[in-house]
């Protein structure tokens, strides 16, 4: 189990010679069980993204704690291998000089130096997530934004982790392309059998992939719900959220 503890974090603000702080996360809790699909969704600048990179431990929080199967994340032992993540930004989440068969059988090498497995693997990964072997040589400038993002998942879950922070994952996708990305991510779910969490200002994608949301406003939690229950919120902010929802008709 993931479980946030009263998580607070604040950033200074006005320079670096600056006293002020700006809270960005206020006594933030809840937890994400094994197998499930929680989304966080929230407007930009709702504090998503910090919360997401103290999910994965690269950042601690001021105040509280995060575990993951009862261990602080901020221990690097503890994420190593059963936590990953796929970032908005694809583009830069791939060297530019790596071919695509580098940049996945990079975290693998961290684990195996048996180049021969570790190139199955990939040969494994790619056909996984929908890209043949002819993708191996090729660099991510040769690719489109749809395909980078999956060499992107692929890279991601080579380890095959307990727990994938997808973090406004399919946001900078064309519309024809997300509903691709996101089939495919439930796919891996299932065959690798990971826990998602899935942040997003997309309240559409979120009832498409998660078995609850969590609605954030301001570094706040406002509301926490089952997806089959969405329409039945209770807070103002939760219900404008809302009505960016076309339609409740999800399947799933």
């Amino acid at each position: 189990m993931l479980k946030v503890s009263h998580v607070t974090k604040s950033y200074k603000k006005g320079g670096m010679f600056s006293s002020k702080k700006q809270k960005v996360l206020h006594n933030v809790c809840f937890d994400c069980q094994a197998g499930e699909c929680l989304g966080i969704i929230g407007e930009s600048g709702s504090g998503k993204s910090t919360l997401g990179r103290l999910l994965l431990g690269v950042e601690k929080p001021d105040q509280g704690n995060i575990t993951l199967n009862g261990q602080i994340v901020t221990n690097r032992h503890v994420r190593l291998g059963c936590m990953s993540a796929v970032f908005q930004n694809y583009q830069s989440s791939i060297n530019p000089f790596f071919t695509v068969e580098d940049a996945i059988m990079e975290p693998l090498m961290l684990r195996s130096k048996n180049k021969i497995n570790t190139r199955q693997k990939v040969d494994q990964l790619l056909h996984d997530v929908g890209l043949s072997l002819s993708y191996k040589t090729t660099y991510p400038h040769e690719l489109s934004g749809g395909e980078v993002q999956r060499v992107c998942i692929a890279r991601a879950i080579a380890t095959e982790p307990e727990w994938l922070i997808l973090d406004e994952a399919i946001s900078s996708l064309d519309m024809s392309i997300q509903l691709q990305i996101l089939e495919l991510l439930k796919g891996l779910k299932k065959t690798y059998k990971m826990s998602y969490i899935f942040i997003t200002h997309d309240i559409q994608a979120a009832a498409y992939m998660c078995d609850r949301v969590l609605i954030f406003k301001e570094g706040q939690v406002e509301e926490i719900i089952a997806i089959d229950q969405l329409k039945y919120v209770t807070s103002p902010y939760a219900k404008r959220l809302l009505k960016a929802l076309i339609t409740f008709n999800v399947n799933r």
